[in-house]
């Protein structure tokens, strides 16, 4: 690994904080004006309502099986023309008009992620069958070098979820997961997850039951309570991800409130943090 001069914060961004400009641009000038107060940032972004934008507009129809969209090669290409050429594109034109240098990058450039094709597994008549989801695919390896160089050049990489596998056969790959892999590698000293909410609650419906702080080892009992359900599993196992494999600690936090962004080296904590 290349050594670093600065601590490193590493954001997974979607929601609807991808989806209102006024709020991007605010949810973007919070992340990097960071690079102001010491730390290095790197963007790690999905898309999934301008995947399902696209894939409409052409007419390509989603199979899904268990809420995970099948991929075809024919699918794949308009998913990375939604990823690269709109969304990531967009990202790096606004970072650099608020007066900073971003790079766009998928997994696939610098070989910075090697992908695997992923089975889904689930219990039918008592037994574990396994389905194919295309071209979707795990992360098997990750390669920091490239990102690591444009940090201490002192760019911003702003990073899609397309990777390659070795074979060269390409795979989108949940960008949470994407994301906690690439945190764990970087050994982020922070990696931060945009939400629409406040962070992880006892009771969803309730505000007041935001959870502070939790330890890995107590994922497993709250996802058997139902604590920790739908969406907020993949965050929750990419955060787990990330510990494992290097990150300092694990957040998540609102991205409709920009301001909570700031407050990530302030010494009010907020959103819920996850530590190993």
């Amino acid at each position: 690994m290349i050594k670093r001069k600065k601590p490193l914060i590493l954001f997974k961004y979607g929601g609807n904080a991808m989806t209102d400009d006024e709020l991007k641009k605010q949810v973007l000038e919070h992340m990097c004006s960071l690079t102001k107060k010491g730390y290095h940032v790197v963007i790690v972004h999905g898309g999934g309502p301008f995947i399902k934008d696209i894939l409409g507009k052409v007419g390509v129809e989603s199979e899904f099986i268990d809420g995970h969209r099948k991929t075809t090669p024919e699918a794949l290409r308009y998913v990375e023309m939604a990823l690269k050429g709109e969304v990531n594109g967009s990202l790096v034109s606004l970072v650099n008009r608020l007066g900073y240098k971003a790079v766009g990058l998928s997994g696939k450039d610098g070989k910075m992620a090697i992908a695997a094709k992923r089975l889904h597994r689930k219990m039918v008549d008592g037994k574990w069958k396994s389905f194919d989801l295309g071209q979707v695919g795990d992360v098997k390896h990750i390669n920091p070098q490239l990102p690591e160089q444009l940090l201490n050049e002192g760019y911003i990489p702003v990073v899609t979820c397309i990777a390659s596998d070795e074979e060269g056969n390409d795979y989108n790959i949940n960008a949470d997961m994407f994301a906690g892999h690439l945190a764990g590698a970087l050994h982020a000293e922070q990696y931060i997850v945009l939400t629409d909410v406040d962070g992880l609650r006892m009771d969803k419906d309730k505000p007041e039951t935001l959870i502070d702080k939790l330890h890995v080892a107590e994922i497993p009992s709250l996802v058997e309570a139902g604590v920790i359900q739908g969406g907020m599993l993949p965050k929750m196992d990419a955060c787990r991800i990330a510990l494992a494999d290097g990150a300092g600690s694990a957040r998540i936090i609102n991205g409709t409130q920009p301001e909570q962004i700031s407050d990530l080296i302030g010494k009010n904590p907020v959103g819920t943090t996850i530590i190993k």
